[in-house]
């Protein structure tokens, strides 16, 4: 089973970026949906992004036109970049992989990463 590490967390100002890394063990040019999700104190963990094989992407609603989700299947790696960032983008990001995709939506595969922090606060 492919292992999932996430790097490029840390605190930035409010309309600051930052770009999170997900590197996998394994080829992930076979797997369908990878995503971002994330998850703040007291709340459930949500999709932010996802993309598959085929490079459609879906976003929550919140973070269309501020982050943009890639792959590279030829390095094994995820990438989110997150502009503008918000207070309210704090949280604690992971990455998942194997999810189903939806219409609208994706259902989590059963590979998370450790996850990593993002802090927005000035």
């Amino acid at each position: 089973q492919v292992q999932l590490v996430e790097s490029g967390g840390g605190l930035v100002q409010p309309g600051g970026s930052l770009r999170l890394s997900c590197a996998a063990s394994a080829s992930i040019s076979s797997i369908n949906a990878m995503g971002w999700y994330r998850q703040a104190p007291g709340k459930q963990r949500e999709l932010v992004a996802s993309i598959s094989s085929s490079g459609s992407t879906i976003y929550k609603d919140a973070v269309k036109g501020r982050f943009t989700i890639s792959r590279d299947n030829a390095n094994n790696m995820l990438y989110l970049q997150m502009n503008n960032l918000e207070p309210e983008d704090t949280a604690v990001y992971y990455c998942n992989a194997g999810g189903v995709p939806l219409i609208h939506t994706v259902v989590p595969g059963d590979t998370w990463g450790q996850g990593t922090q993002v802090t927005v606060s000035s």
